[in-house]
């Protein structure tokens, strides 16, 4: 094959598949020059190895027989698509052929399927004093048995949780496999939940046992322990105990509770667990009252990633970055259990992954897929342009010549068509696979992104550096994923297709096609735990799982999402408007705002609170200092100013009629009279997880918003009702 071939083939991404998994290993024992630094990985021997992961293993793993993964499953009785209670079986959505009437499977059967395959190739890489060390499919898997007998030892009932606090490590990964080999149920708690919210999430699920990360995490529990009735046991993975306590543990001490469980105990266990079951719950991040406990079963687990074969992954080959929280369904499916399925390699990030570390792990890793959620590209977009605002004349003349080349080609490959542009070659050796080196992603096959929309401005802006960004599109009751893109098959702007076996219904469609998108497949969850009331309210008498947001079919049967009913601003004149495409407008039309949110809930007019683009600081918090993006803009208008409160001082003129003329373009293209914004207002700082504005995913919560800045939204309507 061709160069050309290959460049085109792979969407111009330098894709190097490994063989097999032999390779991979070899890969991360040989010193690599990566981004000018030798990094030297110690594990040249097996010995070395075990050395090297001592902390994370018992100090003599005992082989574990491995006995094929049994074909058959059998289910537990079940007349009900959907249950509240830990300990109740439902219904499976299965079909008599396709992708839906696969037999159903647990967590433990995919597992060992993996290990019986690919048992020496790498699956979890940690970096340790500077040093990547490496489990295996079969070590991993042996760290999860040992895990699961200290559960039981320490006194982990069937059903019960065992709640996990912490950033992504080879630690809560373990935790939460070996929960569930133990009987129990996984359960994620946000790092950034209060100590409140962390004894509402533990007493929700009964947690026997609490894993904790550091000091920092255990003080919050401690805080609340008197309030947690079933709490045996609480485990810290990272540090040493600063404070003596029967009930307190270390990882290491942890690991060695259960040497003297027998092995028939916990296969008893094992051999109990059933794929109709609950296995894991996700909690809501509760933008609207308590989270919910979303209930998924070892079969909503295990058909949803067998089924997302569709995006073209290869068993054994493929490399990720885990840095997402993953008490979030989008990183703990992706992460764990995808990875699960398909034997891939799992980098873990530093803690400060979203503050800036992230592209330092990105280009050791090499991954070939990464999900970012849309704020991690758009960052990664403003420090690409804030690059390009210095380069020359000649490099910048280039680099715009590269980029229409690319967005031509990407066009022509989601049409179908095709078509290679002339100059392809040059402009990807050019400015393409530079790029794509310097972020890390110079092998990255699958670039994801979901768990909150988009702008059509940051599509583009990947698609002309040659890196579409294919969307997904679900939410933690369906599994994760509902609908999927992949290079084969992706239209800008729509989240792509349902997947195989699944089916997607619009409830109550206007003359424009758009209705409230419903779910059907294995991939819906079993219920939200002890809410019945709740449950009946996402899931029909039939069984379909209504989303919440609106949204139409093109001709191909690409999904596009059009709005949220909760979202949906209702003015005081009755008229429905979506606030999203009209957020994304705005942003995509003024390049200092970094944020947007629409005001006019019953209210005579629309209005508009914006952010500008400001500088993070170590903590991922906004400072008042202006980015280099948004420095270039004042330049551009004649503004001396270089932070947020400046600007907002003097009222910079300049540019307050630079938003203004931008949102008149938005206005110029909107449907009705309603639909214009009529005000807006400049906040102070910009928004962020910190500050409560933004979720977990860094989703709008946009109660709490309002809320916050109740006092701007008077004025804005004060002053307009004086006039």
């Amino acid at each position: 094959m061709s160069v050309q071939e290959d460049s085109v083939k792979s969407n111009g991404v330098a894709v190097m598949a490994e063989s097999s998994c032999t390779k991979a290993m070899s890969d991360l024992k040989m010193n690599s020059t990566l981004n000018g630094e030798a990094i030297t990985s110690e594990l040249s021997s097996s010995s070395e190895l075990e050395e090297a992961t001592e902390g994370l293993s018992l100090e003599e793993p005992r082989a574990v027989p491995l006995s094929t993964a049994k074909a058959q499953t059998a289910l537990a009785p079940a007349d009900q698509l959907w249950s509240t209670s830990r300990d109740q079986a439902v219904r499976l959505r299965m079909e008599d052929s396709g992708p839906a009437s696969e037999t159903p499977i647990t967590v433990h059967q995919l597992f060992m399927e993996t290990v019986e395959n690919y048992g020496d190739c790498p699956a979890l890489v940690s970096k340790t004093e500077g040093q990547w060390v490496t489990l295996t499919w079969r070590q991993y898997y042996e760290q999860c048995r040992a895990a699961a007998k200290s559960f039981l030892k320490l006194g982990l009932e069937r059903y019960h949780g065992v709640g996990i606090l912490g950033f992504n490590s080879a630690e809560w990964f373990i935790s939460d496999v070996g929960c569930i080999f133990a009987g129990g149920l996984g359960t994620g708690i946000y790092t950034t939940n209060s100590p409140e919210a962390c004894q509402y999430v533990a007493e929700s699920c009964e947690a026997n046992i609490l894993v904790v990360e550091n000091q920092k995490q255990l003080e919050k529990i401690l805080q609340v322990k008197d309030q947690l009735p079933h709490l045996k046991a609480i485990v810290q993975y990272k540090g040493e105990l600063q404070q003596k306590a029967p009930f307190l543990y270390t990882w290491a001490e942890f690991m060695k509770q259960g040497e003297d469980v027998p092995d028939d105990q916990l296969d008893a266990v094992i051999d109990s667990l059933r794929a109709n079951e609950c296995c894991t719950l996700i909690f809501t991040s509760g933008t609207t009252g308590n989270p919910k406990g979303v209930m998924l079963s070892h079969d909503n687990l295990t058909w949803t990633v067998r089924t997302t074969s569709v995006a073209g992954l290869k068993y054994g080959e493929e490399v990720l970055v885990s840095y997402l929280p993953l008490s979030h369904v989008a990183a703990q499916l992706i992460d764990m259990w995808m990875c699960v399925c398909f034997a891939m390699t799992t980098y873990f990030a530093d803690p400060d992954a979203l503050k800036g570390s992230l592209v330092n792990t990105l280009k050791e890793a090499r991954p070939t897929c990464f999900l970012g959620v849309p704020r991690v590209w758009e960052k990664m977009q403003e420090k690409m342009k804030a690059a390009g605002a210095k380069a020359s004349p000649m490099r910048s003349a280039v680099a715009g010549w590269a980029k229409s080349i690319g967005l031509q080609y990407n066009y022509s490959v989601m049409n179908g068509e095709n078509q290679v542009p002339w100059g392809f070659m040059l402009a990807n050796n050019l400015v393409f696979k530079r790029v794509r080196e310097a972020l890390g992603l110079d092998r990255c096959k699958l670039c994801f992104t979901g768990a909150a929309p988009v702008t059509k401005d940051t599509l583009e802006y990947f698609m002309s550096l040659n890196m579409p960004l294919l969307e997904l599109y679900g939410m933690s009751e369906s599994s994760g994923p509902h609908t999927i893109s992949s290079n084969s098959s992706y239209c800008i702007a729509s989240c792509g297709k349902v997947m195989p076996g699944a089916k997607t219904k619009l409830e109550n469609p206007d003359q424009d096609g758009s209705g409230e998108i419903c779910f059907w497949g294995r991939h819906v969850f079993m219920g939200y735990l002890n809410m019945p009331d709740k449950t009946t309210e996402a899931l029909d008498q039939d069984g379909w799982l209504h989303s919440g947001d609106l949204g139409r079919h093109d001709k191909n049967d690409f999904l596009f999402i059009t709005g949220r009913i909760k979202e949906l601003i209702i003015t005081a004149g009755g008229e429905n408007i979506p606030p999203v495409l009209i957020e994304d407008s705005v942003k995509s039309e003024v390049a200092i705002i970094s944020n947007a949110m629409l005001i006019g809930d019953r209210l005579k007019f629309l209005s508009i609170m914006v952010t500008l683009k400001c500088v993070v600081d170590d903590n991922g918090d906004p400072t008042d200092a202006l980015t280099p993006e948004a420095l270039s803009f004042c330049q551009q208008h004649d503004v001396t100013a270089t932070t947020v409160s400046g600007i907002i001082a003097n009222k910079e003129p300049a540019i307050y009629t630079a938003i203004q003329e931008g949102m008149e373009r938005v206005n110029a293209r909107a449907t009705s009279n309603a639909q214009k914004i009529q005000k807006f207002v400049i906040l102070e700082q910009d928004f962020s997880i910190g500050g409560g504005e933004l979720g977990p995913t860094m989703k709008l919560r946009r109660p709490i918003v309002v809320k916050m800045y109740q006092e701007k939204i008077n004025e804005l309507y004060g002053v307009a009702t004086e006039k």
